[in-house]
């Protein structure tokens, strides 16, 4: 455990987003580079050392205003599905919340992150159906303006998408549906409330996600929406529309749970993707937290640290370390960060 301690707006969680950067070659603050580049600077590096089993790897990001530079070792990587998974990263922060309170893309960009650092099948899929997506859109305007286009061209792309699309539905179900094996402990172990699941809830209801039950539906779904889809200019069903939520007492937590609630339940949410990880990849991620405290009365903020434990290399920040009990303080590396400026305790 590495607690790095400051006050607010001195570099803190900088710490963190580089290493996210390094990470998933994106922040999880802000997906523009130029933000992320010092002002009147032309580009910033991020170098980091992995040490995995004795394996030493050296990761480098560098970033301009409109290129991405990614290097394992000395070899430039030129896809970015070949470079995620060398450090794999469970990032929470304040703005988290919007996980819960937010709008479902947020919470389909968080499955898409995890998933992709432990799947390279579905990155690779994830990233097909977009390109296909983007075809079918724009032919579904075409067809809307030119009635003697080929409708035919239309059922290829879709037969195309379908298939992509049920390696993404069933890929995201199974998912969850580990991470429903361990949230409702996490959540129980913090705050002694029990309960707490996510419930999958993609645009179309479907029986049961084998492969012929998922096409079957799509197919249908494609057929009888047609005129819809070609009235509006895109495609309104798949897993682009996917949504989850969380359910504390089979009560919505968006709609009643408390801040304070939302909060621990995407902690809880956090740490249940630790086995997942371990069990995919066979190596534990790298646990960051960002100002994990605020909001946390003292029990829960030492039941947190107790759950994280010693087994995982996290990394925390904090404005302050009030109430947390010695035995975690004692077995954590603790840094002062001031002015950009980080020193050990």
């Amino acid at each position: 455990m590495n607690i790095f301690l400051g006050d607010n707006a001195q570099g803190k969680t900088n710490i963190l987003e580089a290493i996210t950067i390094l990470s998933l070659t994106k922040s999880h603050r802000i997906g523009i580079s130029p933000n992320i580049i010092m002002f009147n600077k032309k580009k910033a590096k991020i170098k980091g050392v992995i040490k995995k089993d004795k394996i030493i790897t050296k990761l480098g990001v560098e970033l301009t205003d409109d290129s991405k530079k990614l290097t394992v070792n000395t070899d430039e990587i030129r896809k970015v599905a070949d470079y995620i998974s060398n450090l794999n990263v469970i990032v929470f922060t304040p703005d988290d919340l919007e996980i819960i309170k937010g709008s479902p893309s947020i919470r389909r960009n968080l499955l898409n992150i995890q998933l992709s650092q432990i799947s390279k099948v579905y990155l690779n899929t994830y990233n097909e159906y977009n390109k296909l997506l983007k075809t079918r859109n724009e032919y579904l305007k075409i067809l809307f303006n030119n009635s003697i286009a080929d409708v035919n061209y239309l059922d290829i792309i879709t037969d195309k998408l379908i298939e992509k699309a049920i390696i993404i539905y069933q890929m995201r179900k199974e998912y969850l549906d580990l991470i429903n094996e361990n949230i409702n402990n996490n959540y129980k172990n913090i705050t002694g409330e029990e309960f707490l699941r996510v419930e999958y809830i993609p645009n179309i209801e479907f029986a049961n996600y084998d492969n012929e039950s998922i096409r079957k539906k799509l197919k249908h779904q494609y057929k009888r929406y047609y005129q819809k889809e070609l009235n509006y200019g895109m495609t309104l069903y798949g897993p682009h529309r996917d949504d989850f939520s969380f359910i504390l007492n089979d009560i919505n937590l968006k709609f009643f749970g408390s801040q304070g609630q939302q909060k621990v339940a995407v902690l809880a949410y956090k740490l249940s993707e630790i086995p997942i990880f371990e069990s995919v990849c066979g190596t534990l991620p790298v646990l960051l937290l960002d100002d994990i405290f605020s909001e946390l009365d003292v029990k829960k903020r030492n039941k947190l640290l107790k759950l994280v434990g010693s087994d995982i290399q996290s990394i925390i920040t904090t404005t302050d370390l009030k109430s947390i009990n010695k035995r975690y303080l004692n077995d954590a590396y603790i840094y002062k960060v001031e002015n950009g400026n980080i020193e050990r305790k």
